[in-house]
């Protein structure tokens, strides 16, 4: 399965692969995510003008599903995503909130190498519902800047293109040399 390039005003280009979104496929990836690698991510919501860069303060206590929505509590807090059908709004609300496109992405420096890895996924409005930045090899947990870099913080990146799209491990994710931003 090959990507599919989107360039995107100020950000430059992005590397795209589509995932499912049917709420069986979505639950397995949150989970899979915040079980798995709660300690190395950051997430929130990244949009032109903010960026929520979250990082869990332990592992999740709690994921459970509700009437569509995935909670993900952490204990002093939690957080909701729609991922499939919620009845209790009615059905055109309902398909506004559901997730209604996934994506795993790496972005792309002007050098045409990789320098950063994540998922995203947006609502049936295209608002964007979380964006979820994997472990990268140019940054700390603290997201420090890492010299030299260390690779093997790409095992998340591996893991959901393995899973999610039956994929090996790309030696262009292996290429980069620091991370810059876009």
């Amino acid at each position: 399965m090959s990507h599919t390039v989107v360039e995107e005003h100020g950000t430059g280009t992005l590397h795209v692969w589509k995932l499912p979104t049917d709420e069986r496929t979505l639950l397995s990836l949150v989970t899979g995510i915040f079980e798995k690698h709660w300690e190395h991510i950051w997430f929130g919501v990244i949009v032109q003008g903010a960026a929520w860069e979250v990082a869990a303060p332990n592992a999740p206590e709690r994921i459970s599903l509700y009437d569509g929505y995935v909670t993900v509590d952490f204990g002093r807090w939690h957080f909701h995503l729609c991922i499939g059908e919620h009845t209790a709004s009615g059905p055109e609300l309902g398909a506004v909130r559901r997730c209604a496109r996934a994506e795993l992405y790496r972005s792309i420096s002007a050098d045409g190498s990789p320098v950063s890895w994540g998922v995203r996924m947006f609502n049936g409005r295209g608002d964007q519902l979380m964006t979820v930045l994997l472990p990268n090899p140019f940054l700390t947990d603290r997201q420090q800047i890492l010299s030299p870099p260390d690779y093997s913080r790409l095992a998340a990146w591996d893991d959901l293109r393995a899973t999610y799209l039956g994929l090996e491990p790309d030696p262009l994710d292996r290429a980069g040399k620091g991370f810059t931003h876009a």
